[in-house]
């Protein structure tokens, strides 16, 4: 049988309907004529749209800046970032400092720092009228003593911390956490720290977190009331065991020295130390409440005055010595070097867990060790087994 031909099979009835009657259209282009003007010809409006129209929307045209321009314009937007983050952290600054810093405006009692008035008579800084304004007529304000620091003087027993590490018996006219923000502006600056421990409490005049008061400026530890210590006691060893001590409660200093404020053991030390760090910076007392800072800076003037005369002045006006904790109730700024930069005796730290903080003001005096601790040696051989091993011929008891 022969093969059909093609067109058998392709037959209209066997296409879909919709390709049945499908016939192709010609799609007809049309064009039209551009005139082309010269630039003489053209109107400045023309010419204005015409020049703006060259640069492409997408920044790729004859006038886009290349990446090099773009590079230096983002290095100038952060650099001008950068100076505007810098002024408003140096506004801050001053802001807090203005606000947290000494006003030295008010005049103050230089023996315990609480600013004068004639107001209260049992409160600290009170002065009498009459010698207020005599006084302030001459200029001379900085030569009072309030009434609160004559009676200490002469061994009255006077509180006026309250609150929370504060003591008990009497009037309470400042609480201890006010003293404490009295020093908060210490971090703001730049100073030399020389804190002060007590040979005696060492562990409970130590303060802790330090660095939150003063942030990263340089310390000089000093510890005082070396003289109550026995006689058969060695130094070196105790410095040894203080250096251990100290870097194990990590805290970084520059130097450790013992001193006493009694017999000056140890003050020339610290006042070469200090003259060598100072750099001209204020140099702060800071300790805990008690532990002799006042003393202290007696003691530092002393020896100072051999040689520098303006401490040699200083020692007229000094902050009072009394065995009240919290006799300092306010900075006070001693003006004890020639080369610039002040002494400053700052408010004790009161601590709450501190022996003086729960006995009342009247017992103070009988608790305080005035003369040398006294020790007891025991040989080796009557300590129990597990101390035979101990490398020391003795064990000094205190007590």
């Amino acid at each position: 049988m022969a093969p059909k031909a093609t067109s058998a099979f392709l037959s209209p009835l066997s296409l879909p309907h919709n390709l049945t009657y499908f016939t192709p259209k010609l799609f007809k282009t049309y064009t039209k004529p551009i005139p082309i003007l010269c630039k003489s010809q053209r109107t400045p409006t023309e010419t204005s749209q015409s020049s703006v129209s060259i640069t492409d929307p997408d920044g790729t045209g004859a006038a886009a800046p290349t990446r090099g321009d773009q590079f230096l314009e983002r290095q100038k937007s952060f650099e001008a970032a950068k100076l505007v983050i810098k002024e408003v952290k140096k506004s801050r600054r001053r802001e807090i400092k203005k606000a947290a810093k000494v006003n030295t405006a008010v005049s103050s009692c230089y023996g315990c720092g609480a600013p004068l008035h004639t107001s209260d008579p049992d409160s600290p800084g009170y002065v009498d009228p009459d010698t207020y304004e005599l006084k302030k007529k001459h200029r001379q304000l900085r030569t009072v003593l309030c009434g609160r620091c004559r009676l200490l003087s002469h061994g009255h027993m006077i509180t006026a911390v309250g609150g929370n590490g504060g003591y008990s018996g009497g009037k309470q006219f400042v609480s201890a956490d006010e003293l404490r923000e009295k020093l908060s502006h210490l971090r703001h600056e730049k100073a030399l720290i020389v804190k002060l421990v007590d040979i005696v409490d060492f562990n409970g005049s130590f303060l802790a977190r330090l660095r939150d008061l003063v942030g990263a400026n340089p310390i000089i530890l000093v510890v005082t009331k070396v003289d109550l210590l026995p006689r058969d006691t060695d130094l070196n060893c105790v410095g040894d065991w203080v250096v251990e001590a100290t870097a194990k409660k990590k805290l970084s200093v520059l130097s450790v020295h013992l001193t006493s404020s009694k017999s000056l053991v140890g003050i020339t030390g610290v006042v070469s130390d200090i003259q060598k760090e100072k750099k001209g910076r204020d140099v702060y007392i800071l300790g805990s409440a008690n532990v002799g800072k006042s003393a202290f800076i007696s003691a530092l003037l002393k020896t100072m005055a051999q040689r520098d005369p303006a401490a040699a002045a200083a020692r007229k006006y000094k902050p009072i010595q009394s065995a009240v904790p919290g006799t300092t109730l306010g900075p006070i700024q001693i003006d004890a070097f020639l080369g610039g930069g002040k002494l400053i005796d700052t408010p004790g730290v009161h601590l709450h867990h501190r022996q003086a903080a729960v006995v009342h003001s009247e017992d103070l005096p009988v608790l305080a060790p005035r003369s040398r601790l006294r020790g007891q040696p025991f040989p080796v051989y009557a300590l129990p087994i597990s101390l035979l091993r101990c490398t020391i011929s003795n064990i000094l008891i205190v007590f």
